[in-house]
């Protein structure tokens, strides 16, 4: 089965493309479409995406993203959860903001992760890219908890971690992950606007309180 998903399905430029990296193009398309959506089905789909993925990225040397992947199954296995029972007493989660405490442990998580798998890659893999396989790898983990908690700032993370992705993977040959990622872009911004406007509706539907009576004059 491995030496089939690692064979090759056609060239693109001389460059050949094989069925994992095919399949973890139509997998992961539809992954991100059903996050936009927030369908649930993203979840067991994403697991299978990303499991596709690890042999990609490991047999292209981009080791950060394969061990990363790993991550992903357990994010995954736990955003299952957490969109079916995360919220106010055990129902569905609904679309939040992330509040400025979280940023601000994000952005140190993130600094810490790229610094050190950074680290890691350079001293002890044959990596070419450390550094910007550490930077992906991190905002991809800080991304996915974001999109486990259903926070609409997960999307501005997504399209960052995207606009380095998609020139990282044309270096490395990855030409379908390359144009893989370009769609990613255009659905991240499209999940973007469905989690906004999900997040205005919510907003738009929560009762105010009355304020105090009115004091005569």
């Amino acid at each position: 089965m491995i030496d089939w998903l690692t064979g090759a399905a056609f060239s693109v430029g001389g460059t050949p493309t094989t069925w994992a990296e095919l399949l973890g193009f139509a997998t992961g398309v539809l992954t991100v479409w059903l996050v936009a959506r927030q369908r649930i089905a993203n979840w067991p789909l994403g697991i299978a995406n990303v499991l596709l993925l690890m042999l990609l990225f490991w047999t292209a040397g981009l080791y950060a993203d394969a061990a990363l992947q790993v991550v992903y199954v357990g994010l995954g296995l736990y955003g299952w959860w957490a969109w079916l029972f995360g919220g106010e007493r055990r129902t569905r989660l609904a679309v939040s903001r992330t509040g400025r405490g979280e940023w601000w442990a994000l952005a140190a998580v993130g600094a810490a992760l790229t610094a050190a798998i950074w680290l890691l890659l350079d001293r002890a893999t044959d990596s070419t890219v450390p550094l910007p396989d550490a930077l992906t790898t991190a905002l991809s983990l800080l991304a996915t908890y974001g999109q486990t908690r259903k926070r609409v700032e997960s999307w501005w993370l997504w399209i960052t971690a995207d606009l380095i992705y998609v020139p990282l993977y044309a270096y490395k040959g990855l030409h379908l992950t390359a144009a893989l990622y370009v769609v990613f872009l255009g659905l991240c911004v499209l999940g973007l606007r469905e989690w906004r406007a999900d997040l205005r509706r919510g907003a738009a539907a929560t009762p105010v309180p009355p304020g105090p009576a009115p004091v005569a004059a």
